[in-house]
């Protein structure tokens, strides 16, 4: 039974000899027919010619270049179309998902278990804030998501031959991976890890593409915002319904005296505020229906090296 370790490439030239080493000496003690798929998303350094190298010193490292970044969503979805394995186990080059992990992942699923989910206990190397925006998030999302999303849990795992054929029937482009491993079901278990820093480079995700990650898990897989927006919106209508009668009752009673600019303002701003805030969302799930009515390839080519 062969098992495809899957690795979406991003400039990442200072890791990718560590991470050759560490993955063949912990399979090839495993046992198991292996091989490894590396996806270059575009890089700008010379991680492609590092692959070439490790392809032709090791021809179980397969590489597969593509014509530009299409970011690590499509570059992962592209790694697992290509496995050829019983089962995949994507792999972050950065190293901080430890490869020693992979034999107890494999442990698992002998056992049995389609997928099998490796969670993080810490997350070393990483600021205050985005451990705690992380911890948030998968919170967040599983209180608004039909989807029980893991919580602390990245794209590690391994996941068995069915479940990658029920993901390569999935026909959306703009794809949430965390959510479509759970989407899809089977039975799957855990295995617990704490998360090193990374070996080398720096992270090209800023707290303004963690933002839209984000956003994209939500708008992905729940309908939340907008019912919210709906719900704000039968808000401020009752609010203005009742100060409309209030207008009425101290017109009667008081008489009707020149009411401030100030005041008006604030309702004008307010009441704008809220209309563009609830366009906002519907102009974002707009944007994702407008996105797959297009129909284009997730991922596009370039060259592949000795993928059969």
């Amino acid at each position: 039974m062969t098992v495809s370790i899957i690795v979406p490439c991003h400039n990442e030239s200072g890791n990718l000899k560590i991470l050759h080493e560490r993955v063949s000496g912990i399979m090839d003690a495993c046992g198991e027919p292996w091989e490894m798929v590396c996806v270059n998303d575009g890089s700008t350094d010379d991680t492609l010619l590092q692959l070439i190298a490790l392809h032709q010193q090791d021809p179980r490292i397969h590489v597969i270049d593509l014509s530009r970044n299409f970011g690590k969503e499509a570059a992962l979805t592209a790694g697992l179309d290509a496995a050829q394995g019983d089962a995949a186990i994507p792999l972050d080059a950065d190293l901080q998902d430890p490869p020693e992990l992979i034999p107890e992942l494999l442990a698992q699923w002998r056992d049995g278990y389609d997928v099998v989910n490796a969670v993080r206990l810490s997350r070393e190397g990483e600021s205050w804030l985005k451990r705690a925006s992380a911890h948030f998030f998968y919170r967040a999302i599983n209180r608004m998501s039909v989807v029980d999303i893991p919580a602390d849990t990245g794209d590690f795992r391994l996941l068995s031959r069915p479940v990658l054929d029920a993901l390569q029937s999935l026909p959306e482009r703009r794809r949430f991976m965390k959510g479509l491993f759970a989407w899809v079901g089977f039975r799957s278990t855990n295995v617990y890890y704490h998360r090193a820093p990374r070996h080398s480079g720096k992270t090209t995700w800023n707290y303004w593409k963690l933002w839209n990650f984000a956003v994209e898990g939500v708008t992905s897989f729940s309908q939340v915002p907008l019912q919210l927006a709906a719900y704000l919106g039968f808000i401020v209508s009752g609010l203005a319904f009742l100060y409309a009668l209030w207008l009425i009752i101290s017109t009667l009673v008081y008489g009707n005296p020149v009411k401030g600019y100030p005041s008006m303002m604030v309702t004008l701003l307010f009441l704008g505020g809220v209309q563009l805030m609830a366009l906002g969302v519907i102009g974002e799930y707009l944007g994702r229906i407008y996105e797959e009515s297009k129909h284009r390839p997730l991922y596009l080519i370039r060259k592949k090296w000795n993928k059969l």
